[in-house]
């Protein structure tokens, strides 16, 4: 595997990617989460969110849609799943607003186009493995 892809073992492991991919980020930086249901978005963001100081539980924002942790950097965290047309819904959420002020990350952002936004593929290889890539990130950014 490159610096670029990361196989975890664990729910724990996938956390510990998050929240050392969180010592690279700036406020302004979007990151679109891809992968299939049940993939390990979620679990990622926990991690993140902890990497970048956020210290309330984080919970998956199906229903919710948009979900804001404050902490050090602030994190706001996007669901789009259950939107039919996530890329006109858009500008309602606010993010590009909340990403001004601290980090967002975007789970199913494969449905969206944001210039300059970074890419990251969840994909389940095994019960308990997953396969982290970061597509479309700056090169230092690293797990």
């Amino acid at each position: 595997m490159s610096d670029r892809a990361l196989v975890t073992t664990s729910a724990s492991e996938t956390e510990a990617a998050g929240e050392g991919l969180a010592r690279s980020l700036a406020a302004g930086d979007v990151l679109l989460l891809e992968g299939d249901l049940g993939s390990g978005k979620t679990t990622f963001v926990r991690g993140l969110a902890r990497g970048l100081g956020v210290t309330a539980p984080v919970a998956s924002p199906t229903f919710q849609l948009v979900r804001v942790y404050p902490g050090p950097l602030p994190l706001a965290h996007a669901d789009l799943y259950r939107l039919e047309d996530p890329a006109s819904a858009l500008p309602d959420l606010g993010l590009e607003e909340l990403a001004e002020q601290g980090v967002a990350v975007v789970e199913w952002g494969d449905r969206i186009a944001w210039p300059g936004a970074a890419r990251i593929r969840i994909e389940e290889v095994g019960p308990d493995r997953r396969l982290l890539r970061l597509l479309e990130a700056p090169a230092a950014w690293t797990w």
